[in-house]
Formats: C-alpha cells, sequence, structure tokens
C-alpha cells in the first residue's frame, strides 16, 4: 500500500509499504477514506525527529471502511464506516475505566514512562503505524472504532477522531463558570473549535491568532478576535472589568511564535544524534513557552489554565511564584476522546452543524501531494488551516477543499 512516512528532520515521503494484516484477535484493518495531518505531525516534522525512525508511518486523524475483523470484534462488521481516535485503549482497564483513555494501562508505553500508545507517533508512544495511508490495522478495535453514518461528507465526522474532542476537553478542563469569559491563545483547527465550543455553551470568547485568515474563520462564529500585540495583556484585562478571564485555552503549545532562542534550540535538538538528542528534550528546557507564559499572565486570579497546545520540554521554566500567587489551577494531557464522544455525536449529527465541521478544512490533497502540503502547513502558507488527505484523489488534484 501507499503511506506517508518520516525520512528525516522536515522531509516526509510516499512510500509503498506492506499491507497491514491482522495480528491479534481484537485487530481490525480499515480502509482509509480521509485521514488529516496534525499540528502535532509538525512537530515530528521539525523538532521530535529523534523518537521516531526512518520510513515510520504518520497520522493519526484518520476514518474510513472496515475490511476486515479479527475473531474477537463483535461490534464491527465488514462495511461499517468508522472514526479511530489517536489514541489506543482497550475500554476495561482501571485508568479507561474512569474516562482516562489516554492513560489506558493496556497500551501505555512503560519504556518511556508515557500513556496510552498514539497511532503514528515516536516511541515514546509505542511506534505503530499510522492512518496517512491507504490502509491501518487498528488494535483494541472491540473498543475504540467510533461507528458513523454511512451519509454525510466525511468532514462531517472525521475531527471526532482528534482535535474536536481535545477542543472539547480542553474547554471542559476550563471550567468557565456560567455566562464567564473564555479567552482562546491561537486559532489553529484546535482553537478554531475550542472557540466555537466556548460560544456555543453560551461563554463569551475573546480568541488571539497573529493569522488574519483565522480570525476571520473564527469571526464568523461571533467570536471577538485580536492580534498578537505587545499591549495584549493589558487590552484583554480591561475588556474583562480589570480582572482577567475566567479561563484561558492554550491551544499553541510548543509552535508559539516569538522566542528565537527557543526556537533554535528546539532545532539543535532535533539534529543531535538520537541519544543526545532525547537527552537534551528529557532534560533541558527547548520549548518556546510564550503561549504558556500569556495564559498565566492573562487568567484572572483564581482562574484556570487548560493547556491542549503540546509541549516537550522536561525542564522548561515555569512562573511557579505567580501561579501560586494568583492562586491559579492548571490542567491539561493528551485528550481522552472515547470520554468525550456521547456529549459531541448530537452536534456532529445536528444537521446545522452548529460546530462548523464542514468549515475547517482549507485543503484537501491526495496522498502523492501531501510532502508539499507538510510543508505548507507549517510554513502556515496559502491561507492553510487544515489540511485532509483523500487516498482516492490522483495526485495533483487541486488543494482548495
Amino acid at each position: 500500500m501507499r503511506a506517508l512516512t518520516w525520512q528525516g528532520t522536515e522531509k516526509v515521503s510516499l512510500e509503498t509499504v506492506p499491507d497491514p494484516t491482522i495480528q491479534e484477535p481484537t485487530d481490525a484493518i480499515v480502509r482509509i477514506t480521509s485521514t488529516a495531518i496534525c499540528g502535532s505531525d509538525l512537530h515530528l516534522y521539525r523538532v521530535l525527529g529523534p523518537y521516531i525512525d526512518k520510513g515510520d508511518v504518520l497520522g493519526h486523524e484518520p476514518m474510513g471502511i472496515v475490511e476486515e475483523v479479527g475473531s474477537a470484534v463483535t461490534n464491527l462488521a465488514v462495511g461499517d464506516r468508522v472514526v479511530v481516535p489517536f489514541n489506543i485503549s482497550c475500554g476495561h482497564c482501571y485508568m479507561c475505566q474512569r474516562g482516562l483513555q489516554s492513560q489506558c494501562e493496556t497500551t501505555q508505553v512503560t519504556a518511556y514512562g508515557s500513556g496510552a500508545a498514539l497511532f503514528g507517533y515516536t516511541k515514546m508512544y509505542g511506534q505503530v503505524p499510522g492512518g496517512q495511508a491507504e490502509y491501518l490495522r487498528v488494535p483494541h478495535a472491540d473498543y475504540g472504532p467510533i461507528k458513523v453514518p454511512d451519509t454525510g461528507a466525511d468532514d462531517q465526522w472525521l475531527f471526532l477522531s482528534d482535535i474536536l474532542p481535545t477542543a472539547w476537553q480542553a474547554v471542559q478542563y476550563a471550567d468557565v463558570p456560567e455566562g464567564g469569559t473564555l479567552a482562546v491563545l491561537g486559532l489553529g483547527p484546535v482553537g478554531q473549535f475550542a472557540a466555537r465550543i466556548g460560544k456555543h455553551l453560551g461563554y463569551r470568547v475573546l480568541a488571539v491568532e497573529p493569522e488574519q485568515v483565522r480570525r476571520d474563520l473564527a469571526a464568523k462564529y461571533d467570536i471577538e478576535t485580536f492580534d498578537l500585540s505587545k499591549d495584549l495583556v493589558a487590552e484583554l484585562v480591561d475588556l474583562t472589568d480589570g480582572r482577567g478571564p475566567d479561563a484561558v485555552v492554550d491551544g499553541v503549545g510548543m509552535e508559539a511564535h516569538g522566542n528565537p532562542v527557543a526556537g533554535f534550540a528546539q532545532r539543535a535538538a532535533g539534529l543531535l544524534p538520537d541519544k543526545l538528542a532525547q537527552k537534551a528534550i528529557e532534560t533541558a528546557g527547548v520549548d518556546r513557552l510564550d503561549a504558556v507564559h500569556t495564559a498565566i499572565d492573562l487568567v484572572r486570579r483564581g482562574g484556570t489554565v487548560s493547556l491542549s497546545g503540546v509541549y516537550g520540554g522536561m525542564a522548561d521554566p515555569m512562573p511557579m511564584m505567580t501561579l501560586f500567587d494568583k492562586q491559579i489551577t492548571i490542567r491539561e494531557g493528551q485528550c481522552n476522546v472515547k470520554r468525550w464522544i456521547d456529549d459531541i455525536m448530537p452536534l456532529v449529527e445536528d444537521p446545522s452543524d452548529p460546530l462548523g465541521t464542514l468549515d475547517l478544512t482549507t485543503h484537501r490533497v491526495s496522498l502523492e501531494d501531501a510532502p508539499h502540503m507538510y510543508e505548507v502547513f507549517q510554513k502556515k502558507e496559502d491561507d492553510c488551516i487544515k489540511v485532509v488527505l483523500d487516498p482516492a484523489l490522483p495526485a495533483g488534484t487541486p488543494a482548495a477543499a
């Protein structure tokens, strides 16, 4: 089959790799109909190369049609249309039973002290072949895949794989009081959904994003948007009775702008030999922390900062005195996808599309065109917000969705 593979820092390529097969009775094989490029994939593209091997298959936001099931899979049948959550969880362990599927004890990667295994995402998370391919082996298919109707475009359902429940969790973790104010830093795909979810739940939403096209998209949902400026914190505090918003969602993570020193450290760590680079990432501060520091400065005293952006440095400095003085709560972590599906599904099924699942994709391309789109997405060129790959499209299909 054709699959998108990691080949080196800022280098991915489409290769022919063996078709996946049933390996365990709880496996399923899914023929991929749509699979997205995630902002987290850009961390592999540029920063986390020391944890990935040449030829590893990328991608963790897939959906498609069930082609084959193992003998222990009774909840799926050949021909079912499914979305595959990015984290691989069993559904019956201590953590899964408590709604912490991202910490699944059955698939935890204990060699790295990490949580549940993820599709297409480094040795730290199991090095499981990902979904930017024609076919995908799905472990624990007796629990993980989400069956969806045969009707509707893929984009109506695809984002249940990651970014929609990730945004939902981010807003739930923000613990905004009824009628309160939520600030969202970053209007990439997760930030877009977090802002829309906040608005849907009745909050005032203030969203910060340096890219005009992303601000314009959020404004369609009556979200107040702001450019990144040196007076940003003072401006938003002034708009919230001099206190700051009740909660802040950081949807940026280590791709934040504004810190060239940390940016250089990220790139330098990625170019070291793997063992040295892993040591640097695990013991040194290599992240760009501008977004999380802004969130801490911005949120009101006694408020909550909810981190959905990914950070990778183990020893990054945090303003502990400010956190303590302002009595700030921080909540974070990989999304527990299956925990939130029952809450989100009625909104996704609603024909009025209240969360705008059908207007997020800006580029739909073939697998052959994916390497170029990684670069476009990373550089935020061509007004790119979300890229979806379609294995059925021929190479060179116009990229606009």
